[in-house]
């Protein structure tokens, strides 16, 4: 199975990274979230929303895709553990660890009315927020900007197999002939889980063209960039 798009910008906070690293389309005038939905947000939603806030066109809205294995996960844990410890949870905590929560308020601080989709798909959670991206775009012709995010989970919990922390939002239109991003999903190819789907996919990104690719848990995917 396969689908294509273009990429118009991208944004990533990577392991190590000082700031954020952007390509493509990014504004001209950088976008701020409001102080008052800032304070709702975990250290790593802070940085998802930020990387969306820096490739949202300027003209037009696109339809949010939210990608992510376990969500703002720390926060999810400090819940459970003040409901084991204290028999009740914060009401704000509690509302904002659903996992399309991020997605929300990103569309009430751009007052956008396209909707939003939330993908929770183990080590191919990447993946499939491209795929359900690039198929909205191509169904809908409508712009599309897909955030992921990760971040360690508690010390409590076994690190192995578990990716590293970062963000990657990317912004998506409708495929273009001649150049684009063409991406194949091949299922009979997986054999466990290998390296980050989205480190690997924004090694592609900057180097501008070319073909890359990695193992998922249940799929292997591998992508063609044409500048």
């Amino acid at each position: 199975m396969n689908f294509s798009f273009t990429v118009s910008a991208w944004a990533a906070w990577t392991p190590g990274a000082e700031g954020l690293e952007t390509g493509g389309a990014v504004r001209t005038e950088a976008l701020v979230l409001p102080a008052a939905l800032r304070r709702r947000t975990t250290g790593i939603g802070r940085k998802a929303l930020a990387a969306a806030l820096a490739i949202l066109p300027e003209a037009g809205a696109p339809r949010f895709v939210l990608a992510s294995r376990h969500g703002e996960y720390r926060r999810t844990f400090a819940m459970l553990q003040a409901l084991s410890e204290e028999g009740a949870v914060s009401p704000t905590d509690f509302s904002m660890a659903v996992h399309h929560a991020l997605a929300g308020l990103l569309s009430i601080a751009t007052g956008n009315h396209e909707g939003h989709t939330a993908i929770a798909a183990g080590p191919d959670s990447f993946a499939y927020g491209l795929m359900e991206a690039g198929m909205w775009v191509a169904e809908a012709q409508i712009p599309a900007l897909m955030i992921y995010f990760d971040e360690a989970l508690p010390a409590a919990y076994p690190s192995e197999g578990e990716p590293p922390e970062m963000v990657l939002a990317v912004g998506i239109t409708p495929a273009v002939a001649g150049s684009g991003l063409r991406v194949t999903m091949m299922g009979e190819a997986a054999q466990g889980e290998g390296r980050s789907l989205a480190l690997a996919f924004l090694e592609t990104l900057r180097r501008g063209r070319g073909d890359g690719g990695a193992q998922g848990g249940r799929m292997a995917w591998r992508w063609q960039l044409d500048a």
